[in-house]
């Protein structure tokens, strides 16, 4: 028969000694029970994998053990499971830890399941019934509530074939994790095989590994290769999300490597200190929490101690959702979207659980305005992944995003990337500025009107000037330059602004002068002319007009805006006819005499070195001639 492994992986759930390991052992062969205590004391203490076939199906199987004392190893085993054999014992019924593991499962986000009513060879026929509408209003409301109620004996093999039939229900009813996102899996064990070296086990709970590729193990930081792979205990050239697998990296050190590490690859993740939190606090949970409480904190694979800041109120009570802030004793890798469980230190009791939105670097101060209605934004924006994307866009640091900048944050390959910012843009929530530079729709709108604003000021101080120039509009501005430019260019293109005489204006804006000043402007021109090649100064020009300095200046801003007077230099301005025909001259002689000597340059103006050289370097500015020592050449 043709074996298919597929992604999904179950678990088992349920109170101390109710048959779980059993169970696996009659649906698998395998004894999960791997350690020597666990075999002495009949009793689960370590996670156990296991394959199992499901028709032509290979799945996974995790066994977690049911002992109060042992719920953190069980929190590390539900976390990565897809759906849950939820294990009762019919000569029991619910018990202890058959409500907290319910209730670990449920803060997991495990949505789906079936209950195995396990030793009903030790019960009468009317006690089955009895325990079994228990069971069915125990699971009322909760997330087992339809799941199927399946009796099953492991000594007379009562009710397996029923069980199979359920469990293949089950599995057509689950959708393997998706395996394009980034991996990343959380370590359950390291050990060292002779001949291979370290090797690492776990679940990956995103994304897919191959043989070859480099990752990384944090927080250690450390690199490595992979060098082989099982899934279901078979050589394999890939782990996917969703699987039981062991991978092989030489390079680390077993020793040093402990659960709860994360292997991944380079750049996506970091470890930090402080997360930001959806929070659901258990009706269980026996008193109101405080902000400030320490607590142990369960993702992954990994257990810390932590302290809960509220974002909100100072209490949260039992029933309650909030947001909440943890700071951890040690840093820890989690992503948007992970799931965690929060314990009371001692006593040790399950009190909530919920999702994490976000990994932050410092804590954000609640007090300061907008704080908390900005975490609210967050924690909606984790639900999908192209939610998250738009989000990680739309609060961009420096306004806009490249691909690479969104890509890290959000967690999401280059090419899903790709096209969510595809479906983005045709959904016109983002705009793409350049081929690899994008900006939030509603971030592009506020950046229009304060362009616009500051363009409408300035229509309003200088009604008689065709535009403000870029270098002060983007001074007035304070947007980075990048976004700056790329803005600009997407506002002339939608005709929201134009372009004239290389200044920036609203299009319905039109000089208008005052009648003095189109006269002082007349005149001034004047004695430009008069002085084509040799240009007066401020004062000169002023004792020509008979006009006090300051309002020379104003006019002489006002042609240079105009284009009729071109600056030179700070205090040097020509008359935009001297400058055309200064460089027609110049070319003309290039092109005949193949280079001209600088010194030769005024008597072609008939003008002195004063104004002649400043002429030439401005040309050169400009890109009409380059200079080699004192020549000038053509460019």
């Amino acid at each position: 028969m043709s074996v298919e492994q597929i992604n999904i992986t179950l678990g088992t759930a349920g109170h101390i000694d109710h048959g779980k390991t059993a169970l696996i052992k009659c649906l698998t062969g395998c004894d999960t029970d791997h350690l020597k205590a666990e075999k002495q004391r009949g009793m689960s203490i370590e996670l156990g994998f296991a394959p199992c076939m499901i028709s032509d199906l290979e799945i996974g199987i995790v066994d977690v053990p049911g002992h109060e004392n042992f719920i953190k190893t069980m929190v590390a085993g539900a976390s990565a499971i897809d759906g849950v054999i939820f294990v009762i014992a019919a000569d029991d019924g619910v018990m202890p830890q058959t409500r907290e593991h319910l209730d670990i499962l449920t803060l997991l986000g495990v949505k789906h399941g079936i209950i195995a009513l396990t030793k009903v060879d030790c019960v009468s026929p009317d006690h089955l019934e009895v325990v079994t509408t228990e069971v069915q209003n125990f699971l009322q409301g909760t997330f087992l509530e339809n799941a199927q109620i399946l009796p099953v004996s492991g000594i007379t093999g009562q009710g397996f074939g029923e069980f199979h039939d359920a469990l293949k229900e089950l599995i057509d009813s689950i959708e393997p994790k998706k395996t394009d996102t980034v991996f990343r899996m959380p370590i359950e064990r390291a050990f060292s095989l002779k001949g291979y070296g370290t090797v690492v086990t776990g679940i990956p709970v995103s994304g897919s590994i191959g043989k070859g590729q480099e990752v990384l193990l944090l927080p250690k930081g450390a690199k490595g290769r992979v060098k082989a792979i099982q899934v279901y205990k078979r050589t394999s050239n890939t782990a996917m999300s969703g699987q039981c697998a062991a991978i092989n990296v030489p390079l680390w050190d077993y020793k040093t490597i402990k659960r709860g590490e994360i292997v991944t690859i380079d750049r996506y993740f970091s470890p930090q200190q402080w997360c930001l939190c959806k929070l659901n606090i258990l009706n269980s949970c026996k008193t109101r929490l405080k902000t400030g409480t320490n607590i142990k904190f369960h993702t992954g694979t990994s257990e810390v101690v932590a302290k809960m800041y509220l974002l909100k109120n100072n209490t949260i009570t039992p029933g309650q959702d909030g947001l909440a802030q943890f700071h951890f004793s040690e840093p820890v890798v989690v992503a948007p979207g992970d799931h965690f469980i929060m314990r009371s230190l001692s006593p040790v009791h399950t009190l909530g659980g919920g999702q994490i939105v976000e990994a932050i670097s410092q804590r954000l101060k609640r007090s300061k305005p907008g704080v908390f209605q900005e975490a609210v934004a967050r924690s909606k924006a984790i639900i999908t992944e192209k939610d998250f994307v738009e989000y990680c866009i739309k609060t961009a640091s420096s306004l806009a995003a490249n691909g690479k900048e969104i890509s890290l944050r959000a967690k999401v390959l280059p090419e899903k990337l790709n096209d969510i910012l595809v479906a983005l843009s045709s959904e016109n929530k983002i705009l793409k500025l350049t081929s690899n530079l994008y900006i939030h729709k509603l971030t592009a709108g506020e950046i229009e009107e304060a362009l616009k604003n500051i363009i409408n000021d300035f229509h309003h101080k200088r009604p008689e000037s065709p535009g403000i120039s870029a270098d002060r509009l983007y001074q007035l501005s304070g947007f980075q330059k990048n976004v700056f430019g790329t803005m600009i260019e997407y506002l002339l293109s939608q005709n929201k602004i134009v372009e004239r005489k290389s200044r920036f204006a609203l299009p319905g804006h039109r000089e208008s002068f005052t009648d003095t000043q189109q006269q002082l402007v007349t005149r001034i021109e004047s004695v430009f002319l008069d002085r084509f090649f040799g240009p007066p100064k401020l004062e000169e020009i002023a004792r020509s007009v008979s006009v006090p300095p300051q309002e020379v200046s104003k006019a002489l801003e006002i042609m240079v805006e105009q284009t009729l007077l071109v600056r030179i230099e700070n205090d040097l301005l020509f008359h935009q006819d001297a400058i055309q025909q200064a460089q027609k001259l110049l070319t003309d002689f290039i092109e005949e005499e193949g280079r001209l000597e600088s010194v030769k340059f005024k008597y072609l103006l008939d003008t002195t070195r004063k104004f002649a050289i400043p002429l030439l370097d401005y040309f050169d500015r400009a890109g009409v001639t380059r200079r080699v020592g004192n020549t000038r050449y053509l460019k």
